[in-house]
């Protein structure tokens, strides 16, 4: 089973709304896979998902109230097949720290999406509508990271 940490700056829009969204469509076909998520800083350790994003995901069928946000760590970097960034400030900052001989594949979650957006924007200052917007792009990396690990299965 391949396992992935999505991650964001605070963890408690994009990343948490990512590791739902994906753990959701694996199930819906049928896919095994671990997800979970993590945040470069420590702000929101312990804390749900932020409301705004909790009930924007709801509206869609996803759950993510029972997620708690906590930050990278360096066992991350062994124990995760994927570490997924979700903007290009997040991926320079994992790979800051991310030791030489890690066992992770380090990404950008869009680089996994069919548009030409490169970054999950932070919906966290925002209106409602970022959040829906936020949550579009990830469903649709969503769809090209699963793609991704069936065909890698094969």
């Amino acid at each position: 089973m391949k396992s992935v940490l999505f991650v964001c700056l605070g963890n408690i829009c994009r990343s948490p709304a990512a590791e739902g969204v994906v753990a959701h469509k694996a199930e819906e076909i049928g896919l095994a896979i671990r997800c979970e998520s993590a945040g470069t800083g420590r702000w929101h350790v312990g804390r749900a998902p932020d409301r705004r994003m909790r009930e924007a995901a709801k509206r869609r069928g996803i759950i993510i109230c029972n997620q708690r946000a906590r930050q990278l760590e360096l066992a991350d970097f062994y124990e995760f097949d994927y570490i997924v960034a979700m903007d290009l400030s997040n991926q320079a900052d994992i790979l800051s720290i991310a030791p030489a001989n890690r066992s992770c594949d380090i990404r950008l979650f869009l680089d996994f999406g069919s548009g030409e957006e490169r970054e999950v924007p932070d919906p966290y200052y925002g209106g409602d509508q970022g959040f829906e917007h936020v949550l579009d792009l990830i469903e649709d990396a969503a769809t090209g990271f699963l793609d991704h690990i069936e065909k890698e299965d094969r």
